[in-house]
């Protein structure tokens, strides 16, 4: 994003980049400080704009935390393959290590946004669509790749990359999990075409 210098000598999102700036401010906010503390004036002050344009964007805050989660599940569905629509087993959750390495803001926000609808049923929704989101995309690519997966399926291999990422993000191990993802692509491979 380029930025502009505002007054205060703080960058600040150029027109046109705000909502943008907004929303990556305000995963930012939940994956650092936790759900609870998002605000519109943590995220302004993570965005260096004022709360009122938060407020301005979004309305509530749980018109702020819908974005937020789109926002974030865009950034990370695509980690599902490198070669999104092709089918190809070999890029299905090829590029997730570098994914997580790169933006570990989405996972965390995704994950504080699970551990959170535990305590507040009303936002489970949330995480249903969350989930729902990545089973769709992932039986959307395996199709391409002349694989019927069922919900079911998809359930295991999403569940799966999602404990892996889980502990690349809050233990490391990389490689281990890079070795891990390649037992789940060959596991892809032996199913019926």
């Amino acid at each position: 994003m380029t930025a502009v210098q505002s007054t205060e000598g703080r960058s600040s999102p150029r027109y046109g980049e705000g909502r943008g700036a907004l929303l990556a401010a305000a995963v930012h906010v939940v994956a650092s400080q936790g759900l609870r503390n998002l605000t519109y004036r943590a995220v302004a002050r993570e965005a260096k704009v004022t709360h009122g344009l938060v407020a301005h964007h979004f309305g509530t805050r749980d018109a702020l935390l819908d974005a937020a989660l789109q926002f974030s599940v865009e950034n990370s569905v695509a980690s599902i393959s490198t070669r999104p629509g092709t089918g190809d087993l070999d890029a299905i959750f090829a590029g997730l290590i570098q994914m997580v390495e790169a933006n570990p803001d989405d996972q965390a926000f995704q994950y504080e946004l699970i551990l959170e609808s535990r305590r507040r049923p009303e936002m489970r929704p949330h995480v249903e669509s969350l989930y729902r989101t990545y089973r769709g995309a992932l039986r959307a690519e395996l199709a391409h790749g002349g694989i019927e997966c069922d919900e079911a399926m998809a359930h295991v291999f999403i569940a799966a990359a999602d404990g892996l990422i889980f502990q690349q993000l809050t233990l490391g191990h990389s490689d281990f999990n890079e070795a891990a993802l390649g037992h789940l692509r060959r596991f892809l491979k032996s199913l019926p075409r």
